[in-house]
Parts: C-alpha cells; structure tokens; sequence
C-alpha cells in the first residue's frame, strides 16, 4: 500500500469513528448534551421568562463542565429528598442568567421541582447573599422533568453575576432517578443537604460536601463585557487536576484572567469568555465504557462539548497523551494527528478558529516508555510544523526541564509527572500568545 493510500484509508477510519460514536450516543442519549440545540431540550421551545425586564448585552458561557458518567452509588435512589449546591466560578460578568441540567446518564426522569440560583457571600461556602437568590423556571414552571438521555434550559431570569466570582446552582429533586450524571474530580467543594433548602440562604444545613459536580453543566450570562466564547477541551490537563481545590487556578481559569486584565490595560485584544470542558482521562480516538459510554472521545463529543456552546469564537485543544498512555500497545502518531484533524475540520465548518496544544511531558509517571516518549514527540513535531491547527501554544516547551526535556521542570510538576502544580499551570498560561485569539478561520490551513 502506499503512503498516501494510507492516509487515506487513515481518514476513511477515523471518520467511522466519528459516525459510530455519533450513533452510539445519540440512540443512547436521545441527544443531551452539554449545548443549547432546542431538539435537545426538554420543553423544545426557547426558554424566556415572561417576566423576565428586556436586557441587552451578548449571551455567553461564563462556565460549563461536560458530563462525564454515573456518580457511583446513586444508580437506585439518585438523589431523592435532597438539594444538590454545585458551587461554579465564572469568567464573565452578566445581568441575566441561565443554566443547563443534564441527566444524560439517567436511567428514568429526572424530576426538579425546585431550582435557584444565587451569588456565594465568598470563597469556600454554600452561603448565599440573600438579595441576590432567585428562583429558577423551566418553560415558566418551577419544575421539569428531563427525560432519560436528555437535557433541560432554564428560562433566563435577571440577577447581576460578577466575573471571577462564585455561584451557587441548587436543585431539589423528591424522587428517586438514577444514577446521577456528574462530573468528578472539579477541583471544587460542592454541597448537598436533606430536604427541600434551595432557597436557604444560611448554607449552614449543607453539610455533606463533595469534590464534583452534578446535573449542573452550564451557566450562561447575558453579558455587556463579553461578546463571545472560549472552549478549552482537553483531558485531566485541562479540568485543572494537581492545582489546588477552590483555588480556581486550571489553566482556562488563569488564561481568563489573564486576557481580561490585558483588555482592561488597553490592549487590542477581543473580549471573550471561558469555558472548561475537560474531562480527566479524555482520548481523542477511544471512548470509555458503558452504553452511552462513560468519557466519551474527543470526536465522539465535540459537538456536544463545543460545537453546541454558547457563542464560541475559539476553541483551544489539548488532547492526546492518554492516547499514548492508555494504548496497550504502540499508539500510532498518525491515527492520534489524523484525530486531531479531523476535530479542526469540525470546528472550521462551524467558522471557529482552533488554537492546539503540544503535549507535555511525562517521564517519572508510571506509563512512561521511551516508545512513548517517541509518540509523543512525533505528535508535537506535526503539531509544531503547523499542519494541525490555526495556530500553536507550546505547552511541553513551557514546562519541561531544561535539563531533562522528557520530564517537568521540578517546580512545575503536582508530584505524579503527569499533571502540573499551580506553578506549573500558571507557566502554561503564560505561554499563550494572546494575539492568537484575534481574528477567524484561515482561508487555508
């Protein structure tokens, strides 16, 4: 066979990978998601608050978290007679807000007959300020039941939502429907209390306290200091795991901040949001188990996880070393690059431009082979000579050690050699070239 008919036969795969996982969840999942299509929304219609004053401003994701499987334990009760308090942090402000519940992973409907949102009184608390709980409403009703595999939108309802602040989601389900879909490992607190406290301000009966998320997948804002969307999607790497819990300091969270004090210093930069779609041990080519499958692929849920956000302008990819890592074998370089084009084609026939990652380094981590570590480089050389994505943020050359490329740089490494420290993400957002968000899709990559 020849090279290019390889490549072609190459593409001709992974392309059925993409349908296949497409078809597994869509017949599973009936089309939830963590977007905003109203065909996959309970109720199907927009949602609007009637009384809800006329605002402007631009409607963005201020924060949001893919689903990632069934919260163990909860596949006979879920979570009746319990008020779940998912404490989320945002990167834009807003006068207006909405959010998205997910029971994806359900097996029955999920019934909400309470739902509020409100501003924390600060870091580290389910207490809320007492002005600013408001009620939420689903198609003008205070309950909805979302369906087995699907989602549901709440209407928008006024409240003022700072940026770079907490905010308390908290639902109130009375019946028994599981398992509950979450997100693990958030790197921050959450709470739950027993019996209908949604509207409880004092947070004092909140004292089961967890370290994910449930049913809770987005926020949005209607927003004047935001006119569109980032999406970080990306594995472990991305969801922030080795930086410190309630510290807010994953690297989309840090690169926020970064971009919004350089906008506030004057600079010609444009005013996005950011979104965290990360999903520890994500790959690009392989779903995890389960029907639908748990940690879906990077292709199986791009469009859920980004094509399907609110508002997107950009998407920033970091994705690939639990390809190598997880492979029994030899993982091949081409089928995780030809992966990887394939989610830019995606992202380019939705006019996003694609910002890619090279990946970092994991000697001294206990999947570590020097065949791996040939992967891995042979995937950052394609991505360094410019034929992946629009353009490149040099991850691996941010944080590996001068003196040893195949390792962290000591200060920058959580301790497994595989995740960075606060150090060591603060590092990778540093590497951004900002001016890589300015402007569209090339005519030609």
């Amino acid at each position: 066979m020849t090279r290019k008919a390889g490549y072609a036969l190459l593409a001709a795969i992974i392309a059925l990978i993409v349908a296949l996982s497409a078809a597994i969840y869509v017949g599973a999942a009936a089309g939830d998601g963590t977007g905003h299509s109203r065909d996959n929304l309970a109720g199907a219609r927009t949602p609007r608050n009637p009384a809800e004053p006329a605002s402007t401003g631009t409607w963005v994701g201020t924060w949001s978290a893919s689903p990632v499987g069934a919260e163990p334990g909860t596949e006979m009760t879920g979570l009746a007679n319990r008020s779940v308090r998912n404490v989320v942090h945002t990167s834009a402000g807003g006068t207006n807000a909405r959010i998205t519940l997910s029971n994806v992973y359900g097996q029955s409907p999920l019934t909400i007959t309470h739902a509020t949102i409100a501003i924390a009184v600060g870091g580290g608390t389910a207490a809320a300020v007492p002005e600013t709980m408001r009620r939420l409403t689903f198609n003008g009703s205070t309950t909805v039941v979302v369906p087995a595999g699907r989602q549901a939108m709440s209407d928008a309802v006024r409240i003022t939502v700072p940026h770079d602040s907490d905010v308390l989601v908290t639902t109130y389900s009375p019946n028994a429907a599981g398992p509950v879909t979450y997100h693990p490992r958030s790197r921050q607190i959450s709470y739950a209390a027993q019996g209908d406290l949604t509207e409880d301000v004092t947070g004092t009966a909140y004292t089961e306290q967890v370290e994910y998320w449930r049913y809770l997948t987005a926020l949005d804002v209607l927003s004047n200091e935001s006119n569109g969307t980032v999406v970080a999607f990306g594995d472990s790497l991305t969801d922030g795991v080795g930086s410190s819990t309630g510290a807010n300091n994953r690297w989309p969270d840090l690169l926020s901040d970064r971009l919004r004090e350089a906008v506030e210093d004057g600079e010609d930069l444009p005013r996005y949001s950011f979104v965290n779609q990360g999903i520890g041990g994500n790959q690009v080519l392989a779903n995890g188990l389960g029907r639908p499958a748990e940690n879906l692929s990077g292709l199986g849920r791009f469009g859920r996880d980004v094509l399907s956000r609110t508002n997107v302008k950009v998407v920033i990819i970091d994705l690939g070393v639990n390809d190598i890592l997880r492979n029994p074998g030899h993982a091949d370089p081409d089928a995780i690059v030809e992966g990887l084009r394939t989610l830019v084609r995606q992202a380019h026939a939705r006019g996003l431009k694609v910002i890619g990652a090279t990946l970092m380094p994991f000697q001294g981590h206990n999947g570590y082979s020097s065949e791996r570590e040939g992967v891995r480089q042979d995937i950052n050389a394609e991505i360094r000579s410019g034929k992946v994505f629009d353009a490149v943020v040099d991850f691996d050359a941010a944080v590996r050690d001068p003196y040893n490329p195949r390792k962290f740089r000591p200060d920058y490494d959580s301790g497994d050699h595989l995740h960075p420290s606060d150090k060591g993400y603060k590092r990778m957002t540093e590497a951004f070239d900002l001016d890589d968000l300015k402007g569209g899709v090339p005519a030609q990559l």
